[in-house]
C-alpha cells in the first residue's frame, strides 16, 4: 500500500504502467510467499519441543507466545527467533520500507507550491498512514519487549487488538475519506447535538 501511494504522489504519470495488475499480482504473491516460508523455521523448533505443562492455552488462538510458556522444555532457540524474526523480518524491514515511501511522499508534498495541493495531497495518504501507526505500533508492542515485561494479559490484548481491532477499523478508516459518508457522519452529529441541547 505504501509503494502504491509512492508511485501514485512520486510518479503520477507513470502509475499505470508500473502498477498494471502482473505488478499488483506479483506483490501479493510475494507477501503471501514470505508468509508462509517464515512458518517453517517455527515448525521446526515446535516439534522439537516435548513437554507441555497443560493442554489448555491461555490464548484467543493457538499463538507462539502461550505455548512457549506453556512449554517444559528449553524455548530459548524458538524466543531468539521469535525475537529475530519479528525485529527483522515482520517488523522493522515493512516498517523502514513503509517510512521510506513516506519520506520520498513528504518530499513530494512539499515540492507543491499551493497550500490547498499539499493538503490535498497529504490528505491521500493520511487513512493509509493511521492504519500503519496503528498496525506497527501494537506489533512492536507484542513482539518486541523484554520478556519482563511480557505477560499472557497483555498479550491476549495487543493480539486482540492487532487481529481484529485494526482490520475492524480498516473500513472506519478508509471510508472517512468518501464525501458521502462525511456528510452523512456530520448530519447526524448535528442532529444528536440539536437534541441534546
Amino acid at each position: 500500500m505504501s509503494y502504491d501511494r509512492y508511485v501514485a504522489i512520486c510518479r503520477p504519470l507513470y502509475y499505470s504502467r508500473i502498477m498494471n495488475p502482473q505488478a499488483c499480482l506479483l506483490l501479493a504473491l510475494s507477501c503471501w510467499l514470505v508468509g508462509f516460508i517464515e512458518l517453517i523455521p517455527y515448525m521446526a523448533l515446535l516439534l522439537r519441543i516435548s513437554c507441555y505443562r497443560s493442554n489448555i492455552i491461555n490464548h484467543f488462538f493457538c499463538d507462539m507466545m502461550p505455548i512457549i510458556k506453556m512449554s517444559c522444555s528449553d524455548t530459548s532457540a524458538l524466543e531468539l527467533l521469535i525475537f529475530t524474526e519479528g525485529v527483522f523480518l515482520l517488523s522493522v524491514t515493512p516498517f523502514l520500507l513503509t517510512l521510506i515511501s513516506y519520506m520520498f511522499i513528504i518530499s513530494s508534498i512539499m515540492r507543491i507550491r499551493s497550500s490547498t495541493g499539499r493538503r490535498k495531497t497529504f490528505y491521500t495518504c493520511s487513512s493509509h498512514l493511521i492504519v500503519v501507526v496503528l498496525l506497527y505500533g501494537t506489533l512492536f508492542c507484542q513482539y518486541l519487549r523484554p520478556t519482563t515485561m511480557d505477560t499472557l494479559d497483555s498479550n491476549k490484548i495487543f493480539s486482540l487488538f492487532n487481529t481484529v481491532a485494526v482490520p475492524l477499523l480498516n473500513p472506519i478508516i478508509y471510508s472517512l475519506k468518501n464525501k458521502t459518508v462525511k456528510s452523512a457522519l456530520k448530519k447526524k452529529a448535528q442532529l444528536y447535538f440539536k437534541h441534546q441541547k
